[in-house]
């Protein structure tokens, strides 16, 4: 790669992540809907063309873009947590409960739980979700399973199930008005339905 080139590509990295910063601070603080692709530009330094240029469909494109910035964020740390423990019943226990405490952070539970079902649109907002977190509630059901420590539920259906819950319960605890004790009981009843689908021998 020549140096013109690198420095191209500097450029647009440098570019995309002032509008990436820019949005993640306008959409937390306002919300999707109070904020104009105007005041994002100018909030990066920046002009609408680069906006445009960067993200389809401009701002709810570079809303899905930092949308899917905190998916992965949740994804890594539910994914690590679980690394910690050699009990494969505690180790997916694990992921919930990084799960639950991602759903405290203020960006995540306003730019995924809060506004993502509204800017992007209930479908969009579920595919991404399923594609970042669902398929970890669907490998955990399975190795569960294969391990005999749960009922003889189908994986797909025992995936949905739990994934729905733990999405729906993310959800309502968001819009507490006190998080973290919305987020402890949320913990506490997340394992109590685990443990109905558990196979105790």
């Amino acid at each position: 790669m020549s140096i013109v080139a690198s420095r191209r590509e500097q450029y647009a990295q440098s570019t995309r992540r002032a509008l990436l910063d820019a949005g993640l601070e306008a959409f937390v603080e306002r919300g999707y809907a109070a904020v104009s692709a105007e005041e994002l530009v100018r909030a990066a330094g920046l002009t609408r063309g680069a906006l445009y240029h960067h993200f389809d469909g401009g701002k709810k494109g570079l809303f899905e873009a930092i949308f899917e910035d905190q998916e992965d964020r949740a994804a890594r740390a539910v994914v690590a947590a679980m690394t910690d423990h050699d009990d494969p019943w505690e180790r997916h226990l694990a992921g919930v409960d990084a799960f639950l405490e991602i759903c405290s952070d203020p960006h995540y539970r306003e730019i995924v739980l809060l506004q993502g079902p509204l800017a992007l649109g209930w479908q969009r907002w579920r595919e991404l979700d399923q594609e970042y977190l669902g398929g970890l509630v669907l490998d955990a059901m399975k190795s569960l399973r294969r391990e005999g420590l749960t009922q003889p539920h189908p994986d797909d259906l025992a995936a949905a199930a739990l994934y729905g819950a733990i999405t729906e319960v993310a959800l309502t605890a968001a819009r507490s008005p006190d998080p973290a004790a919305a987020r402890a009981g949320a913990a506490l009843l997340i394992r109590d339905l685990f443990e109905g689908i558990r196979r105790h021998r």
